[in-house]
């Protein structure tokens, strides 16, 4: 696990910010296993926020806890171009 130097009320204010907004997502599935999508968040709750992936390859949408962020299981970077 790697240490975040982000408190969770921070990472849960970031990822706020990004709502509604498209973003490039890399999830580390272990074992040298990544899966990189494009999608949009479209939900951000107390313990998770939600991903609507771009691509409908993806059937619905990809939930994640602010924990799998701080721990670097996920990634997030938001886009500065349209789709």
């Amino acid at each position: 696990m790697i240490k975040s130097v982000l408190s969770l009320s921070q990472v849960k204010e970031a990822i706020k910010k990004m709502q509604q907004k498209n973003v490039d997502v890399v999830v580390n599935l272990g074992r040298n296993k990544f899966v990189s999508f494009s999608g949009k968040i479209i939900g951000v709750y107390p313990a998770l926020f939600t991903v609507e992936p771009f691509d409908k390859a993806f059937k619905g949408k990809t939930t994640y806890s602010y924990s799998e962020y701080m721990c670097g299981r996920v990634k997030l970077k938001e886009r500065s171009y349209a789709e």
